[in-house]
């Protein structure tokens, strides 16, 4: 049988905006500032009140321009004070928001506004040349390029290289006073499409993940629910400051600094993009009391030497998702602080679980590289390679499959996709692999299409990577299945501390003893500067595989 969560939730059928904001009229405060540009807090940030207010705006104009229910909105930047307001705004007009990776190349970006049908590309003013690139690649006219920065807050921006500034598409003050977004009070209408969050699933070229209000509302529902199971979470929220330095085009960064921030009326602080050192400085600042994080910034946390030199004490919740993390990172972690202040937890979810799936109780202690329990109202299961039979016994591996409010309708106009992806009785397949332990709490191992079979055993990277990261002088690594022989054998790319040096041969003698024959580094190591790695974190691994081709033919690599 299914592990079905223990706690049970309502979910009402609504819109987003309504269960964040109330209503179009509903006094909000003026004087609680809900987002911040952290680089100007004093100057440039929203009120509750204004946040709506700016976003009713948009959406008054994006209607006026000619946007119909259902019209989609591309915004191509990185993360900005008016970001929140575009995608509050797109949604509010009844259009469907997706947000495109800033780093994206113009054949990459023309892509996603090609596959979603994007009729407004909203394109940072600094990536200009590459939205233009791109739309015209996707057909799009530069009538459509709308040039974004936050110079409107001022009074400010302008059109450039022939496309309109998108301050022509925010309406006045008085006509966004009036706007009201739809009401959703029935299934089918809370089932209405607001984004397009794209993902590669488990396979294949990336795909727009279909997420409703139902979904995004059940989803916030759930984080919130775990949250306020501590028993002394009002006093904790009254106090809570969160700091974005998470992608706010990704599916993560977009639930928990939006939705569940406005939901829970947490201050948040905007960073136009992830620095190390700046986000230790905000968080000594701003009195940060809540990271939410990928394995890579906890390894900085673990091995900075910077870290020591900056008063981390607001911090009461660390948590870290989007990867597999070993627990040896985590204690280290924990060790920045007094003995049982921090317990840095884990949580797994997916783009097409809207945003969180499995997590932990609060009041429960992390000692292991778990993932937590199933969130309200959701249920999950370990299937074996057949995809039918249900493994039940406790600390078999299998392919983790989820059902719940929050899973996506599907992909967009892509049945075959969500076919495979999703049964015709809601249980999404999730392509990773994962365990139950004897405490009903689950462990996520690996990606299927990332494990490596040597010799007809399968090895998990991520369990090396862990191990590896015990190392004294590494401070990052990676591993791939290195083709070699007819076969596959772990291959380890590496990046040393500074000042600190290893030999291939120390790397592998490291992990030899630690490991049964078949997992030992038997493909080679790689020195790097830094691992590939996505904005959100994810190994980038067939970059490296496709690296590992190389150095092989050319008979580079370090074995």
């Amino acid at each position: 049988m299914p592990y079905k969560s223990r706690w049970t939730i309502d979910v009402p059928n609504t819109h987003l905006a309504s269960i964040l904001l109330t209503s179009p009229t509903a006094p909000l405060s003026k004087t609680h500032r809900c987002f911040s540009e952290a680089a100007r807090p004093d100057t440039h940030y929203f009120s509750t009140h204004d946040f709506r207010l700016w976003s009713q705006r948009f959406a008054a104009g994006l209607r006026k321009s000619g946007l119909l229910t259902g019209d989609r909105v591309l915004l191509f930047s990185g993360n900005d004070l008016f970001f929140p307001v575009v995608f509050m705004g797109v949604i509010m007009a009844g259009g469907i928001f997706t947000g495109a990776n800033p780093t994206f190349v113009a054949r990459e970006l023309a892509y996603q506004l090609q596959d979603s049908g994007a009729t407004y590309l909203i394109c940072a003013a600094s990536s200009l040349d590459t939205g233009i690139e791109a739309a015209k690649l996707a057909g799009l006219g530069r009538e459509r390029v709308y040039v974004f920065d936050n110079a409107l807050y001022d009074g400010g921006g302008r059109g450039q290289q022939g496309c309109p500034y998108w301050g022509e598409l925010v309406a006045s003050p008085a006509e966004g006073s009036w706007f009201a977004w739809d009401e959703l009070a029935t299934p089918a209408q809370a089932d209405r499409t607001l984004a397009l969050n794209y993902s590669s699933g488990t396979t294949g070229r990336p795909k727009g993940v279909e997420i409703s209000h139902k979904n995004y509302v059940a989803n916030m529902l759930q984080l919130d629910h775990l949250a306020a199971l501590h028993p002394e979470y009002e006093t904790r929220r009254q106090r809570s400051r969160w700091l974005c330095f998470l992608p706010m085009y990704h599916a993560m960064a977009q639930n928990i600094y939006i939705a569940s921030a406005l939901s829970r009326n947490i201050p948040v602080y905007i960073m136009p993009k992830f620095d190390f050192l700046q986000m230790l400085e905000y968080t000594q600042r701003f009195r940060i009391t809540h990271h939410f994080l990928v394995p890579p910034i906890v390894v900085l946390l673990a091995k900075h030497p910077a870290v020591k030199n900056y008063d981390l004490s607001s911090l009461e919740v660390l948590t870290s998702g989007a990867a597999p993390l070993g627990r040896e990172v985590c204690d280290e972690v924990e060790k920045l602080w007094p003995p049982g202040k921090i317990n840095v937890k884990q949580g797994w979810g997916m783009t097409e679980a809207t945003c969180s799936i499995l997590g932990w109780d609060p009041m429960q202690t992390s000692t292991s590289a778990s993932v937590g329990e199933p969130n309200a109202n959701c249920e999950a299961k370990i299937m074996a390679d057949d995809g039918f039979t249900e493994l039940v016994e406790p600390n078999q591996r299998g392919e983790l499959w989820v059902r719940s409010q929050n899973i996506m309708k599907g992909y967009w106009r892509n049945p075959e996709a969500t076919h495979q992806t999703k049964t015709a009785d809601g249980w999404l397949r999730t392509g990773d692999i994962a365990y139950v332990d004897d405490q009903g709490k689950f462990h996520v191992v690996d990606r299927m299409k990332e494990l490596i079979k040597v010799k007809g055993n399968q090895v998990a990277p991520a369990e090396l990577e862990a191990l590896l990261l015990e190392h004294p002088a590494v401070a990052d690594a990676a591993v791939i299945g290195a083709a070699i022989n007819h076969d596959e054998r772990p291959r380890a790319y590496i990046v040393l501390k500074p000042g600190q040096t290893a030999t291939p041969a120390d790397i592998t003698q490291f992990v030899d003893g630690k490991v049964t024959a078949f997992k030992r580094i038997t493909g080679g190591v790689v020195f790097l500067d830094a691992i590939p790695k996505n904005p959100s974190g994810k190994i980038l691994r067939k970059v490296l595989r496709e690296q590992s081709q190389r150095e092989l033919q050319g008979n580079t690599a370090k074995l």
